[in-house]
């Protein structure tokens, strides 16, 4: 996004993603969220496959400082092998370019899923290949799912590797 006037009138964002998986939740997701603040973006994800709709919802809870981690809360569907079920989050992470040179950013934290009914430890790297280009590795608990994203203007495509095999791809719109 360009410029401070154009990411303020961008406060919807509708994400699909595809995979190819045996769970019917996670073959086929749809998310439309609205940013309320800077710092908090709520709306809902609806699973036609499975005919499930949940909340979405994301809290900065703290902003990152050279010298303090962010702290990251909310709620979103449970974990993607999962054939229904909430979760519920709280991250930390920082940024460490600043630190290492390197453009990366980790984060780690903790999930409830409501379909395990348990707490788990979840985590993941994300690396900044250039304005355009970023990588996630996503470890949800159980298993880690890659990611490559290629953002473009108010436009983002993404490939999923899904237990690291399974592949998908994604794309989202800011309006």
């Amino acid at each position: 996004m360009s410029g401070t006037g154009q990411q303020d009138a961008e406060k919807w964002t509708y994400g699909v993603r595809v995979i190819s998986n045996t769970i019917d939740r996670a073959k086929w997701r749809n998310t439309l969220t609205y940013r309320f603040h800077p710092r908090f973006t709520a709306g809902v994800e609806y699973n036609p496959l499975a005919g499930k709709v949940s909340p979405l919802a994301n809290v900065v809870a703290l902003t990152e400082t050279n010298r303090r981690p962010a702290l990251i809360i909310g709620t979103s569907s449970d974990r993607i092998g999962t054939p229904f079920g909430q979760s519920f989050y709280a991250t930390f992470s920082k940024n460490l370019r600043r630190e290492t040179g390197l453009p990366v950013a980790p984060y780690i934290g903790v999930a409830y899923g409501t379909f395990e009914d348990r707490a788990r430890i979840i985590g993941g790297l994300n690396i900044n290949l250039n304005e355009r280009w970023s990588s996630t590795i996503l470890f949800d608990g159980v298993r880690v799912h890659p990611t490559v994203n290629y953002t473009r203007g108010r436009h983002q495509f993404g490939v999923i590797f899904e237990r690291g095999r399974n592949p998908g791809a994604s794309y989202s719109i800011s309006f």
